[in-house]
């Protein structure tokens, strides 16, 4: 059986898929085959079901939930960190002010909307968000992936770190991007893929430096920097990315639940997400 795994090319979701996609991990007669799309198609890709693996945001998961459940190993959760708000100045408020972000399906945007609702929102691609700020089409913008440590060396501010704003209104890690495999596939080809995605965490963490040198290869501004790109890596893969855990689960419902009761998200949350939760 073939079955597509796609992920944004970024060096965490590089980092942990490297088993996976190279071989490293029998696949257990299973044929992998590995594409590569920014998160925002990526999620827009899950609302047609396209892939029968795939990363998605965690605010996009409600939308594609009659199609797909979230894998418990895989995640990227930031535990007091995550996507960064930054401007050309120093901002005391983003009240009223245009806010470029990538992707109105991204966990990024969710957040932000919880932090600050009265905002304008300027859609553009993740990798041009520094672009558009700089650029003066936004007030500010939402960095994610490596733009989270780069954003300085091309003399922008902090406007607020939405992850650590976040733990400390709920004093829970922020879950930003998930796995999910398509429901269709059969409880048997689900419980594979559960046992060899975190197969493929385990062996990555087991194998680092190997599995560092492949993803260095997608880090972008960070490619000629394996410090910086070892240091991201590690922000985001972390214990919640070989299982959620408690604790992981309570931070996804929360963040759910919050961007239901506030009108962010437009649609139910669902009873059911994770697939260990079907048995």
């Amino acid at each position: 059986m073939r079955i597509r795994v796609a992920h944004s090319p970024d060096s965490d979701d590089a980092f942990m898929f490297y088993p996976l996609v190279s071989g490293v991990v029998d696949a257990e007669g299973l044929e992998i085959e590995h594409v590569l799309a920014d998160i925002e198609t990526l999620n827009r890709e899950a609302l047609k079901g396209t892939y029968e693996v795939s990363a998605i945001s965690f605010h996009a998961y409600p939308y594609v939930a009659e199609r797909y459940l979230v894998l418990p190993s895989g995640g990227s959760v930031g535990d007091g960190y995550g996507p960064v708000v930054v401007a050309k100045e120093p901002l005391s408020t983003l009240k009223g002010k245009k806010v470029a972000v990538p992707g109105r399906l991204t966990t990024a945007y969710l957040v932000l909307k919880l932090f600050e609702p009265d905002i304008h929102t300027l859609e553009v691609p993740f990798d041009r968000v520094i672009g558009a700020v700089l650029e003066g089409y936004a007030d500010a913008g939402v960095v994610i992936h490596e733009g989270q440590l780069t954003y300085k060396d091309r003399g922008l501010f902090k406007v607020v770190d939405l992850g650590e704003w976040w733990k400390g209104e709920t004093g829970l890690p922020l879950p930003l991007g998930c796995n999910v495999v398509r429901r269709d596939l059969g409880p048997d080809v689900v419980r594979k893929i559960e046992r060899l995605m975190r197969k493929s965490v385990e062996t990555a963490l087991e194998r680092k430096e190997e599995a560092l040198s492949y993803a260095v290869e997608y880090a972008r501004d960070l490619r000629n920097d394996p410090v910086r790109t070892e240091s991201f890596v590690r922000m985001y893969v972390n214990r919640y990315t070989l299982d959620y855990g408690e604790e992981g689960r309570e931070a996804v419902r929360t963040l759910l639940r919050m961007g239901r009761e506030r009108g962010v998200l437009k649609v139910p949350v669902p009873s059911v997400i994770f697939s260990d939760e079907i048995r």
